[in-house]
């Protein structure tokens, strides 16, 4: 590891820490003492709501690194192969069954439908052990429309539950408990380092198919490797969080602009990429408006939508010159 890496990486822990800090003292209620009240605030509401930030931000970014690798397209986010769009619709049946009484419920239907939409886009792609990078994406793009669709017809015949559907799909981390990170955390953690162990590999994958297999990687055991374990640790993330985007994207692709295309570099700095972009994103949406909360997927479109842009002009610049 690079001496250099080692100081940005305490600094940026430095960075997290003071940012997580001062998540548990902004809301709609500030805290400016230690009564018996400040405490529970601090301890039940926003320390498990700040855990959750970490958790999601460093996993969606990573999992967004993974796929831009895997796809060889810098625009590539999590949410590709239609595990945002199954879980929303998940989430909407159970909200319409009226589930949401049970946070659970919704998350245990959202995970399922995530990892059902998954499975039927990778059907669909498979031919014999290959799975094809184009037709996965092609395919991935036909289901989100049609659960989009459905999640259409599904609010307008259930106008009464419209408002719940459409702020979970824009995601809030207001209902994080301690019991839901005991969930999270597992799923965030092994896929990481999963992911990690395959920074190799999926450096090899940015050179093409042939030329990984020419390097002595089994590229189809590792994408479906990459592909099974970013399913899981997305799917969780949207099941608790709703859908937060951008930070998949986004991250990634600053990261690599500012260390280069190694994955060994990408993956641990886009950890701390996602959770100070999630963690910047919730102090903003609970004191934008207080002592009302704005969606924090709102916010990261936003902050990520403009930026990006930016960065893709600077990008068409630069071809042009």
């Amino acid at each position: 590891m690079r001496k250099k890496d080692i100081i940005l990486y305490c600094l940026l822990t430095i960075v997290v820490l003071g940012l997580m800090i001062l998540g548990l003292f902004l809301g709609s209620v500030d805290i400016r003492s230690f009564d018996e009240n400040s405490l529970y605030i601090i301890k039940h509401l926003r320390l498990p709501r700040v855990i959750m930030c970490v958790l999601s931000g460093a996993g969606l970014a990573v999992c967004g690194a993974a796929y831009q690798a895997i796809f060889r397209n810098p625009l590539s986010d999590p949410y590709t192969l239609g595990i945002s769009s199954g879980a929303a619709l998940g989430a909407a049946i159970a909200i319409v069954l009226g589930l949401d009484v049970f946070f659970f419920s919704i998350g245990g239907f959202a995970f399922s439908f995530a990892l059902l939409t998954v499975w039927i886009i990778i059907r669909i792609s498979s031919v014999g052990n290959r799975l094809h990078i184009t037709t996965l994406l092609l395919a991935g793009i036909s289901i989100n429309f049609l659960i989009a669709a459905i999640i259409s017809i599904i609010m307008v015949v259930n106008q009464d539950s419209m408002d719940k559907i459409i702020f979970w799909t824009m995601g809030s981390l207001s209902g994080s408990k301690f019991s839901d990170i005991t969930i999270v955390l597992p799923f965030v953690l092994i896929g990481i380092i999963i992911i990690r162990i395959y920074a190799r590999e999926l450096n090899a994958l940015l050179t093409g198919n042939d030329t990984a297999r020419s390097l002595g990687v089994n590229v189809e055991r590792t994408k479906k490797i990459i592909l099974f374990f970013s399913t899981l640790m997305i799917g969780v993330i949207v099941s608790y969080c709703g859908v937060i985007g951008f930070v998949g994207l986004i991250v990634p692709h600053i990261i690599r602009l500012l260390v280069g295309s190694d994955n060994r570099r990408i993956i641990p700095f886009s950890i701390f990429g996602g959770m100070i972009f999630m963690l910047v994103a919730d102090i903003i949406s609970r004191t934008a408006i207080a002592p009302s909360e704005l969606p924090i997927g709102s916010i990261t479109a936003v902050v990520g939508a403009p930026f990006f842009i930016y960065l893709l002009y600077n990008a068409k610049k630069k071809l042009n010159q």
